[in-house]
């Protein structure tokens, strides 16, 4: 067999998969369509382009995000490499300055040695040797066509939405004050908007009837996945289901009254100059217009000025469990591997966590060795697990979280404690089946 891999997509998921893969001295072809070619949620040429949120969740290795972090870090991720050196403040979660991780990344991709780069959009699945479908979960029409019809399988469709960011400058700091949720981080990652209960019933009347953009590029009646939500929906479930939600209050203190808030709307920075902040939770499918009305009844926005307005755009995912091997290779045909969302998993770190897997393991079947399958103690593991368990029903996109774990021997009531137990053991796990699978 050639000692050469396909990778479609240069998202965060097929520059993890052609970075290890390149690393193991694995010859790789990486497919990107943008320049030539963007959906409509990208905007930048840049490889590993953060559509939605600029934050990686969590940073506590005690956490699920966190633990997952962890593992890709010993793994030789590029993404964290560059997370790390493009942080911006936010509290206890690891968020980063866009173009600057992306940029970082891309620069690594171009320079290595063993990737070659075609900027070209793929319209079917290559015969020729090894591939790897990383496109995401926005994948070119024809690509997504011919995919079908070899797997004989439906696709799933959801939706995805995209918060709105404004400018730093203009937000009403006379209305707003920084903290981060419990104290949490260095006090100014987020700028909190409070809303008093006159407030928030008018700004959540106004959010449910506001004008939604339509959906005239898809097909069907769309389904919003939970994680996604638009905020317009989620507040159509009842008047206190955003306050207990995005907008909920708890662990923050306005200055101003001494007081809880009724409502809070908050705002993380989008990079380290704090010149732009995103909406936090505030994921949205209203028109333009609609947006800027709304959003700027909450009184610190009242003056704001959108630099980007919240889009929502089609997200597809394969039936896994049905199609995909321990290995994430297809059952029909394990020349072909999918990694990132378009494989089920949910979330930036989930999908660059797959791509680092399926290159380990498209490597060790080029060279004839066994799989690195890791134990579902680990979450990289647990999440991969459950995306190619032929027995998970009406299956969802799956992203970190310690209910994938086996529980422990003994039950611990304490919830940060059992997290934090189950986090060692999920390392002591990982590092010993990374060590079988090198001595193999």
């Amino acid at each position: 067999m050639n000692n050469k891999v396909n990778v479609i997509g240069a998202g965060l998921a097929g520059c993890e998969a052609a970075w290890a893969l390149a690393n193991r001295g694995v010859k790789v072809t990486l497919f990107e369509m943008k320049p030539t070619k963007k959906s409509p949620a990208h905007k930048s040429d840049l490889f590993a382009e953060l559509v939605c949120s600029n934050s990686l969740k969590a940073s506590r290795i005690e956490s699920a995000a966190g633990l997952l972090k962890e593992e890709m870090r010993r793994l030789g991720s590029v993404c964290l490499e560059a997370a790390d050196k493009f942080s911006v403040p936010a509290g206890g979660a690891l968020a980063v300055e866009r173009e600057g991780f992306s940029g970082y990344i891309t620069e690594k991709i171009k320079s290595h040695p063993n990737i070659e780069i075609k900027y070209e959009c793929v319209n079917k699945v290559p015969d020729d040797g090894v591939t790897i479908i990383a496109t995401g979960p926005l994948i070119d029409d024809a690509l997504a066509a011919d995919i079908k019809q070899k797997l004989g399988s439906e696709y799933l469709n959801f939706y995805d939405s995209a918060a709105p960011i404004v400018s730093g400058d203009s937000i009403n700091m006379q209305s707003a004050f920084y903290q981060s949720r419990y104290d949490k981080g260095d006090g100014d990652d987020y700028i909190n908007c409070p809303l008093n209960k006159e407030e928030y019933e008018a700004f959540h009347s106004a959010l449910i009837t506001a004008e939604r953009a339509p959906l005239k590029d898809f097909e069907g009646d769309p389904t919003v996945y939970e994680g996604c939500m638009p905020i317009e929906i989620l507040a159509s479930r009842g008047t206190d289901a955003i306050r207990f939600g995005p907008m909920k209050p708890v662990g923050l203190t306005d200055p101003n009254t001494g007081h809880r808030p009724w409502a809070v709307l908050q705002l993380r920075k989008e990079n380290c100059e704090g010149s732009m902040y995103n909406l936090v939770g505030f994921q949205t499918n209203l028109k333009f217009g609609e947006q800027k009305r709304v959003f700027s009844m909450i009184p610190a926005l009242k003056d704001a000025e959108f630099m980007r307005y919240g889009v929502m755009h089609r997200n597809s995912f394969i039936n896994s469990p049905c199609l995909l091997n321990k290995n994430l290779s297809l059952k029909s045909n394990p020349n072909v591997f999918f990694a990132g969302q378009l494989s089920g998993v949910e979330g930036y770190m989930e999908s660059a966590a797959s791509g680092i897997m399926v290159a380990i393991n498209a490597a060790a079947y080029l060279n004839g060795k066994k799989p690195l399958i890791l134990p579902t103690t680990t979450m990289i593991g647990a999440i991969l697990n459950y995306i190619t368990d032929p027995d998970t029903k009406k299956f969802q996109p799956m992203g970190a979280n310690f209910g994938l774990f086996p529980p422990l021997e003994t039950r611990v009531r304490d919830k940060k404690e059992r997290y934090g137990l189950l986090a060692a053991r999920g390392l002591k796990d990982f590092d010993a089946a990374v060590k079988d699978f090198k001595n193999q």
